[in-house]
């Protein structure tokens, strides 16, 4: 086991890196959690059973759990290649920059994301990997496809992808997406080092990155599609999301409008 720590790197939060096993793969799967618990764990279970852990490198990348849910010795168990733990400031977009540089200075060839609880289809990994390797730039993962299922999705959260935010990334991007809130990705290393794209900038700090990058990839003339997977909520308790109540959605809206207005270009 090897621990670094990384520090004042401009765009990048201070983070802590805990390497299990070497780099065995072209492409990483980063995976963005804080107190995430058993479902975390059920997550990496099922990728570890499907033969994930064989094909990418899987990254949690902690934004300070205490939830004891990322155990070092547990996460070895589950197949985990390396844990990052950020220890600056910042919510997801700055979990997903400290995810981006671990993996551009290790020279992966393309990266994929995740949500960390357990509501993705961790098993369609090879789809986006396919896709990476045809010569597309962003892969968004797509529940609303033909091959894709959406299970007990919120009607207000359907509605609120299907009628404003989708329409309004897409209208941007000048190329028509379906499922523009889901963090199931994959990027090309092409994209993520292209000098009009810079995602490692310290203006990501919540849900800007990942609307920015919906847009910016064919807004370059770069190649996007969409593959079908599957998002499945609980049929019945508390909505497993960060996203929530007026403030929640009030925020990820300004959001959406920006990136849609072009402010965070470089």
């Amino acid at each position: 086991m090897n621990t670094a720590e990384i520090q004042n790197i401009p765009g990048v939060p201070d983070y802590r890196c805990t390497a299990f096993a070497p780099r065995r793969s072209d492409y990483c799967l980063l995976i963005p959690v804080i107190n995430e618990g058993s479902r975390i764990l059920t997550e990496l279970g099922r990728a570890q059973k499907a033969g994930i852990d064989r094909l990418v490198d899987i990254v949690p990348c902690d934004g300070g759990s205490t939830d004891g849910s990322m155990n070092p010795d547990t996460l070895q168990l589950y197949g985990v290649n390396t844990l990052l733990v950020k220890t600056g400031p910042g919510k997801q977009g700055a979990q997903l920059r400290m995810g981006l540089h671990f993996a551009l200075a290790l020279g992966y060839r393309g990266v994929l994301t995740i949500d960390g609880n357990n509501k993705d289809s961790i098993e369609d990994v090879p789809a986006f990997l396919a896709k990476l390797q045809e010569g597309y730039d962003f892969v968004q993962g797509s529940r609303f496809i033909r091959g894709g299922h959406a299970v007990n999705t919120p009607p207000l959260r359907f509605a609120a992808v299907r009628l404003i935010h989708a329409p309004i990334i897409s209208a941007a991007a000048h190329q028509w997406f379906t499922d523009t809130t889901n963090a199931y990705r994959a990027y090309s290393r092409e994209y993520l080092t292209h000098p009009e794209v810079r995602p490692l900038r310290d203006i990501f700090m919540g849900y800007e990155l990942l609307a920015y990058l919906s847009i910016r990839a064919t807004q370059l003339g770069l190649r996007a599609c969409e593959v079908p997977v599957t998002r499945a909520y609980p049929a019945s308790g508390k909505t497993p999301t960060k996203i929530s109540g007026w403030k929640g959605n009030s925020e990820l809206l300004k959001v959406l409008f920006a990136a849609a207005a072009g402010r965070y270009n470089p």
